[in-house]
C-alpha cells in the first residue's frame, strides 16, 4: 500500500460534516488553503430544501434540485467526500466515528448537520404527519397526494378531501399556495371525475398571523393570497393530535377529516447529537461563541441551522446564516494555520422571501421597500434559481417554473412518479443527520 508523504501528511486535517448550505460553504473558503479536507454527509447529494415543496407539488423533477456531492472535487483538488453516518464523537483524541466502523482524525471540525423535524410532542404527528424536509420525503408526499386523487376518481365524485398543512411559516405557505393552485387550475382537466369544491386545502396555524418573521403587510397580504387562492386559514389554533384519517385541531378539539398532514412546523437537533459530546442549548442545537467556535472545544465549530448562540445574537435558520457562516468560518481556520486573528462573525441580514403562487409573493430584500406580487416573485425565481448549484439545474429549473407561468391555463403535464394504493401501514421515517 502506498503512504501519505510527510509533507502530504503535515497538513492540517479539516472535517466537515453536512453537506448543505453551511458545509458547502466552508469547503469553498478553503478552496486555496493547505489543508486537506473531508466532507461527510449521509447522501451523495446536496439538496436545496427550498424548493422541496415544488417536488411535492409535482413542478419541479428531484433531479432539479440536487447536486452530486462529489462534483466538487471538479474544481476543488484538496477536498474529498465521504458518504456515512457520525454516531459518535472523542474530542480528546480528535476523532469520530462513522457507521460501518470507520473513524476519522481531524485538527479542525466543522459541524454542519443540519436539522430535523421538530413535532412538539403533539399525539400521532410523528406517526401520521408527512415532513417535508428531505428529498425522499417531498417524493413521498407527491406520490401520496396523487394516490389519494386516483383512488378518489375511481370511487365517484362525491367524496371529500383533504390536505391539512401545520404551520404558517415560509414552507407551509408556499406549500398550501401550491397544492390550491394544482386544485384550482389543473384539476378540471386532469380529475374531471371530481369536484374541485370537494378538495380542501387547510393550513393550521398556532399564531395569530403568517410568515412571523416578516412585516405585517406582508404578513397581511400573503394571508389575502392564500385565501384568494381557497385555502382554509385555521389562525391562532394549535394541532392537538394527528390522526391517520385527520387532525384535532383548536380549544374545541374540532376533528378535520384529512387524507394528508402537512408537518411543517418547526425543527430540532438530530437525535444522535447527543452522542457527539458538544453541548446544546435551544431545541437541542450545538451552543457556540462569537467566532462560531463550540463553547467548550478550541478547534471544533458548528454553523447553520445545527447550531444556537444564545441572547440576542440568535440567528434566523436560513440559508444565509449558514452560508455566511460557513465562509466565516472557512475564513477562521485559514486564518488560524496562517498564525492571524479574525473579529467576531456578523451576521448580515440580506432579507426574506416567500412564495403564494403564480405572480404572488413577498418579499424584505436589504436597500429595497418592501415588496409583494410580481416584482416580488420575479426577485423570488432569480434568487432561487441562480442560488441552485450547477448550471444544469439552473436551466432544467429556470424551463420547468417559467413553462408553469407561460402556459398557466394549459400546462397541466404534472411531474408523477408512483401512484400506489392508500394501505394503512406505518410512515417512512428519514433520519437526514449527516
Amino acid at each position: 500500500m502506498m503512504t501519505a508523504s510527510p509533507a502530504r501528511a503535515a497538513r492540517p486535517r479539516v472535517v466537515v460534516i453536512g453537506g448543505g448550505f453551511g458545509g458547502l460553504a466552508v469547503v469553498r473558503a478553503l478552496r486555496d488553503t493547505v489543508v486537506d479536507v473531508t466532507l461527510i454527509d449521509q447522501h451523495a447529494y446536496n439538496q436545496f430544501q427550498p424548493l422541496l415543496y415544488q417536488v411535492a407539488t409535482a413542478t419541479l423533477n428531484p433531479g432539479d434540485i440536487t447536486w452530486f456531492l462529489r462534483a466538487i472535487r471538479s474544481n476543488q483538488k484538496n477536498v474529498r467526500f465521504l458518504k456515512g453516518k457520525v454516531l459518535r464523537m472523542n474530542h480528546v483524541a480528535k476523532t469520530i466515528s462513522l457507521d460501518g466502523g470507520q473513524q476519522l482524525a481531524y485538527d479542525y471540525l466543522v459541524i454542519a448537520a443540519g436539522v430535523t423535524t421538530n413535532y412538539f410532542g403533539v399525539t400521532g404527528a410523528e406517526e401520521h404527519a408527512m415532513p417535508l424536509y428531505q428529498r425522499l420525503q417531498a417524493l413521498e408526499l407527491r406520490d401520496a397526494m396523487f394516490a389519494q386523487l386516483e383512488q378518489a376518481a375511481i370511487n365517484g365524485k362525491d367524496q371529500e378531501l383533504r390536505i391539512v398543512i401545520v404551520g404558517g411559516g415560509a414552507t407551509g405557505v408556499e406549500t398550501a399556495g401550491a397544492f390550491a393552485e394544482l386544485r384550482n387550475n389543473d384539476m378540471s382537466v386532469t380529475y374531471p371525475e371530481l369536484d374541485p369544491k370537494r378538495i380542501h386545502v387547510t393550513l393550521v396555524e398556532r399564531m395569530p398571523s403568517l410568515l412571523g418573521p416578516f412585516h405585517e403587510s406582508l404578513q397581511e397580504y400573503a394571508r389575502k393570497a392564500l385565501e384568494k387562492r381557497g385555502v382554509d386559514l385555521r389562525l391562532n389554533t394549535a394541532v392537538r393530535e394527528v390522526r391517520a384519517d385527520g387532525v384535532v385541531i383548536g380549544d374545541e378539539e374540532e376533528f378535520l377529516p384529512a387524507g394528508i398532514v402537512v408537518w411543517a412546523s418547526g425543527v430540532t437537533a438530530h437525535d444522535t447529537v447527543k452522542n457527539w459530546a458538544v453541548p446544546q442549548g435551544r431545541g437541542g442545537r450545538i451552543s457556540v461563541n462569537d467566532h462560531l467556535r463550540v463553547e467548550g472545544l478550541n478547534c471544533v465549530f458548528a454553523i447553520g441551522d445545527a447550531a444556537v448562540e444564545e441572547g440576542d445574537r440568535a440567528l434566523p435558520q436560513l440559508a444565509q446564516p449558514a452560508l455566511q457562516g460557513g465562509r466565516f468560518v472557512g475564513e477562521l481556520i485559514d486564518a488560524e494555520i496562517k498564525g492571524t486573528t479574525r473579529p467576531a462573525f456578523r451576521y448580515r441580514d440580506k432579507g426574506s422571501l416567500a412564495t403564494i403562487g403564480r405572480s404572488s409573493a413577498v418579499a424584505e430584500v436589504s436597500g429595497l421597500p418592501r415588496l409583494t406580487g410580481f416584482p416580488a416573485w420575479v426577485i423570488w425565481v432569480t434568487i432561487h434559481v441562480f442560488s441552485l448549484l450547477g448550471n444544469r439545474n439552473r436551466l432544467a429549473t429556470m424551463i420547468n417554473l417559467g413553462a408553469k407561468y407561460l402556459f398557466w391555463r394549459h400546462s397541466q403535464n404534472a411531474i408523477v412518479g408512483e401512484t400506489p394504493a392508500i394501505i394503512e401501514q406505518p410512515r417512512k421515517k428519514f433520519d437526514a443527520t449527516s
